[in-house]
């Protein structure tokens, strides 16, 4: 195995996975066109030229897998709550000389991301109020508006692409006329405000809704949310991976 060495950027990439998938056990090593899906993510995350890329994982089969295609990989604990507390677990061990100021916590399982969103989901960092920053995108599909499974950003505008984030919510808000966003699962957090996230206990929405991102808000962190034009496809069941390799194949 590669042996990670001290990171070089100022920004951290941290790809959190795992083989205990619920729907899709071992989805991390599923085979997309000959490469394990968490060696498209990274690949997709390189891409992004934003910063060094590791792999947070407990598995050494999926340390082996991203190791063997040029990657970087750091093993931790077995029994972490979130991908968050692992980042974070990650990233005390990549640098602990706190030489990246800003860690981006991207999901493994989005093999076709745009890497540019990447970049996308770092802008609102560039103001020093913001402590979080994520992603959505407009919702087009009808039955996405009432759709459990697609999480919605509630947010004031604060420019043409960005809101600041007062909800989230698996429910359709807000009422009334006007567009929903469909939340992205990718943030970036400054350090300073990761540490804080992963020692507050999880939250009473938190815990209501099944949202993590809820905690934040609710001990007063701000989230801002840039708005894009594209959700990637994020693989969860056996028909999402048949999809990815569909896209992936053209």
């Amino acid at each position: 195995m590669m042996i990670l060495q001290p990171v070089s950027h100022h920004n951290l990439i941290v790809i959190p996975a795992r083989m205990q998938a619920t729907r899709l056990p071992g989805k991390p090593l599923a085979d997309i066109a000959g490469t394990p899906m968490i060696v498209h993510v990274w690949r997709r995350a390189v891409a992004a030229n934003a910063g060094d890329v590791i792999v947070a994982t407990d598995s050494g089969e999926i340390a082996d897998a991203v190791t063997a295609a040029g990657g970087k990989a750091i093993m931790t604990r077995t029994d972490h709550a979130s991908g968050s507390d692992r980042v974070f677990e990650a990233v005390t061990k990549a640098d602990p000389g706190q030489r990246a100021g800003i860690i981006v916590n991207l999901q493994g399982d989005l093999p076709t991301l745009d890497p540019d969103l990447v970049t996308r989901c770092l802008a609102p960092l560039s103001d020093p109020e913001v402590d979080i920053a994520t992603l959505t995108a407009v919702i087009t599909e009808p039955e996405e508006r009432t759709n459990p499974n697609v999480v919605k950003v509630v947010g004031t505008p604060i420019a043409d692409d960005r809101l600041r984030a007062l909800y989230f919510t698996r429910a359709s808000a807000p009422s009334g006329d006007g567009p929903l966003y469909h939340h992205i699962g990718i943030y970036a957090y400054r350090r300073a405000s990761l540490e804080r996230f992963v020692s507050l206990p999880p939250s009473p929405l938190e815990k209501r809704e099944k949202l993590e991102q809820l905690r934040a808000l609710e001990a007063g962190m701000r989230i801002d949310v840039a708005i894009v034009d594209t959700v990637p496809l994020g693989v969860d069941t056996p028909a999402d991976l048949e999809r990815a390799r569909s896209l992936i194949a053209t």
